[in-house]
């Protein structure tokens, strides 16, 4: 978990939040088309699924990246002032980040492969070696 530094604006605190409210929800309405637009796509539902699954593993992520922050704050107004932040105390966990790396990049090479429309064989070679590598990149960082 991070440590967070004392003197956030809340301009700087507000932007963030908006930024992660804005993302929650594009990669969740993007996680519902493409899984909507399954039955209209013929020849690559496989990976039209997996990036479903890539937008819903995002979503989840940026939800709790979003709980982590706004815990991690306290915006006051004195007498509709000028708003304060102060630090809550509560760590912020940037932690989710790589987890969600750590799953999609994976998942986002084995859709690149499955596009192409290689043969089986070479399909499941090139999953297995890439899904393999990506994992052991994002973990090494």
């Amino acid at each position: 978990m991070a440590p967070l530094p004392d003197g956030f604006s809340y301009a700087e605190v507000n932007a963030t939040y908006n930024g992660l409210s804005f993302g929650i929800a594009a990669m969740g309405s993007a996680t519902i088309f493409f899984w909507l637009q399954l039955p209209n796509v013929k020849g690559y539902r496989t990976a039209i699924t997996i990036t479903g699954f890539v937008t819903l593993i995002a979503t989840y992520h940026c939800i709790r990246i979003f709980d982590s922050w706004s815990e991690a704050f306290t915006v006051s107004s004195k007498d509709g002032g000028d708003y304060t932040v102060q630090l809550t105390g509560s760590p912020f966990n940037d932690g989710y980040r790589y987890v969600d790396w750590l799953l999609t990049v994976p998942l986002l090479l084995i859709e690149l492969i499955l596009v192409m429309k290689l043969p089986q064989a070479e399909t499941v070679s090139l999953s297995t070696k890439l899904g393999l590598a990506s994992t052991l990149m994002v973990a090494l960082g």
